[in-house]
């Protein structure tokens, strides 16, 4: 039994992380501190200071842990990655995880491309992002390629030079073909580099040379050819005109703002490349109320620049962050300079912080209807389910679900919906071990078996720290019918002696969800409710998962019947087997003369099936 006030007496006075686990042993908070004895001792001290969060917080605590670092700023650090890893539910959250494209240069290579990349590496190539859009960064590559004539293949150059055709873009008029020393490396090397000029915001040698080729061809009376400088000049200038101007200082930096309405926030972030404004983008999060701006900045940016590759050399805020000094002192660490966090007061960059605050209140605003309609059809929906069954706490729930034909290739499917939305990491496939034919409920005992001892063998070895995708037990088991499959799904649990609820999902005549089955009793669901159209999502959901792998199982690249292991019997007979008989065991059970009584199978054939599964008797 964990005793809190003895185990608040062995915290050591070092920095680190701590964890705290709620009732059910789950994550619900993960913290940093300077000196961990001092940090986690204000939890359960009694104070007036303590905000309605935290209260509410420290009375589901059931124990805690810790990692002791070197430093705060390793414990920041390693709080940001645990944090990213388990979500925890007090903690402020990004609702949304995204990444951002960016246009990389390969100027390490001697004939360097231009690509599309997600990734920002620490390699020799220089980043240009990033972009707000995909599409936009795809149409810009496009149109880099008619302008300079720059290589996107994989050919290492020089050393393939004249080995191979040049490609398709060089018949089009979209690159110099480098692969056939069609243009020299130094040639070839300005047209890379007027390609990044264009990509730092240089856009007047091109507009001139552009119209200047324009006229010259409709003068030359080449109107085809004016056309194509014509398109490039009015894509040149389409993108020219996004890049507004608000900085003489050239330097990147994010703008961020938030807005608040009670558990949501917004958070605005302005993306200045170059001193020009090359995009934004909001993020919405789950806060507590009436939490301080500068705490959600602060856990906004341990979150986003956690994953983004660039980081600008200035991040200019709403309000200071806790830790500003630490924050800074990490963002300087991963982008390996100098960065800055401020909070202007005045001037330009105060009005563009008070922009960037205005378009998130917008934002927030116009999503107020859909993020309640979004808790309506997932939490909302939860809660609903906990009053019908009685049950309190239901956060995530697991169902299951079997698919095979005619006892072929049985699978079973492990679903799991967490908050009220499909947590699709954890999803599992099982594909049937031990049972032939087709038995529902011996298929799903095993599925059951598998899945929960897998999950106590993980806990014992203490992998994951208990928190791995089986090591985390449901709240709820669903199963796909009504008083058999629950009682199956019972048995198997009182047999590994866990006490997790199970409720079945009982059908009408017509296979349509009536009530629920629990606790030897069936409950009767309005059909109109959010709750009922939860429970159908998850049991679409399963099935499909089934059906989607069963198919794959059966697709001619993987499927290996163990007919096929039978001499003598080809691609034909093994079907017509599979189409006569119910399952494997109907086959293994019929005698030479049934057998022989299959389309396309003679005597010979039917011996050779019959032996094969009489191997021992003989």
């Amino acid at each position: 039994m964990f005793n809190i006030e003895e185990e608040l007496k062995k915290l050591p006075a070092k920095p680190g992380v701590y964890i705290m686990h709620g009732e059910k042993d789950e994550i619900i908070y993960i913290g940093k501190a300077i000196i961990l004895k001092n940090r986690v001792r204000q939890y359960f001290q009694s104070s007036r200071n303590k905000t309605a969060k935290i209260e509410q917080m420290v009375s589901h605590i059931r124990r805690f842990e810790y990692i002791i670092t070197d430093s705060e700023l390793e414990a920041l650090v390693l709080e940001c990655n645990l944090i990213k890893e388990h979500r925890p539910r007090y903690n402020t959250m990004l609702k949304d995880d995204k990444t951002y494209p960016y246009i990389k240069v390969t100027v390490g290579e001697e004939y360097p491309r231009i690509l599309f990349s997600r990734d920002m590496k620490k390699d020799k190539s220089k980043y240009y992002g990033p972009y707000t859009s995909a599409g936009a960064v795809k149409d810009t590559l496009e149109l880099l390629r008619k302008l300079y004539q720059i290589r996107t293949c994989s050919r290492t150059l020089p050393r393939d030079i004249g080995k191979d055709r040049p490609c398709l873009n060089y018949h089009i008029k979209q690159c110099k073909a480098p692969c056939q020393g069609y243009v020299s490396k130094e040639e070839y090397r300005e047209s890379v580099q007027k390609a990044m000029d264009f990509l730092n915001g240089s856009y007047d040698e091109i507009l001139k040379s552009l119209e200047e080729k324009m006229m010259a061809a409709s003068e030359a009376m080449e109107y085809e050819q004016a056309i194509e400088y014509r398109d490039l000049l009015n894509s040149v200038k389409q993108i020219a005109q996004k890049q507004k101007i608000t900085s003489s200082e050239m330097e990147d930096r994010d703008v961020i703002a938030c807005s608040c309405d009670g558990p949501d926030a917004v958070v605005q972030v302005f993306f200045i490349r170059g001193g020009k404004l090359i995009g934004r983008e909001h993020f919405h999060l789950t806060v507590a109320v009436q939490e301080e701006k500068g705490q959600i900045l602060g856990s906004f940016i341990k979150q986003y620049y956690a994953g983004t590759p660039f980081i600008p050399r200035e991040l200019m805020l709403q309000a200071s962050p806790d830790d500003e000094e630490l924050l800074a002192e990490w963002l300087s660490a991963k982008k390996g300079q100098k960065v800055y966090i401020r909070v202007p007061k005045k001037g330009q960059k105060e009005r563009l912080v008070e922009l960037a605050f205005k378009n998130a209140s917008m934002v927030l605003e116009q999503d107020r209807e859909k993020i309640k309609r979004e808790e309506l059809r997932t939490r909302g929906a939860m809660h609903q389910i906990e009053e019908w069954i009685g049950l309190n706490g239901i956060n995530r729930i697991e169902a299951f679900d079997i698919s095979n034909t005619s006892g072929m290739e049985s699978v079973g499917s492990m679903i799991v919906y967490e908050d009220g939305k499909p947590k699709r990491s954890d999803y599992r496939k099982f594909k049937i071990q031990t049972v032939t034919g087709p038995d529902d409920y011996a298929s799903m005992a095993e599925v059951l078996t598998r899945r929960f001892e897998h999950g106590l063998e993980e806990l014992r070895a203490g992998e994951n720290k208990g928190f791995g995708s089986f090591t985390r037990f449901p709240d709820l088991i669903m199963m796909d019918g009504g008083r058999g499959q629950v009682n199956v799904a019972l048995k198997v649990l009182d047999g590994l002696k866990l006490n997790i609820p199970v409720c079945g999902m009982v059908k009408d005549d017509n296979h349509r969800t009536r009530g629920l089955y629990y606790d030897n009793v069936e409950i009767p669901i309005d059909r109109n409710s959010e709750g009922f159209r939860l429970i159908t999502r998850i049991q679409d959901e399963a099935h499909r998962f089934a059906i989607e792998y069963h198919r794959s199982l059966r697709s001619k690249e993987q499927v290996h019947s163990i007919l096929d292991d039978i001499e003598g019997i080809g691609t034909t007979r093994r079907r017509a087997l599979m189409k006569y008989f119910k399952g494997l065991e109907e086959i293994r059970n019929a005698d030479i003369e049934t057998l022989k009584g299959v389309p396309s199978m003679n005597e010979q054939a039917a011996r050779q099936v019959y032996q094969f599964f009489h191997k021992a008797e003989q």
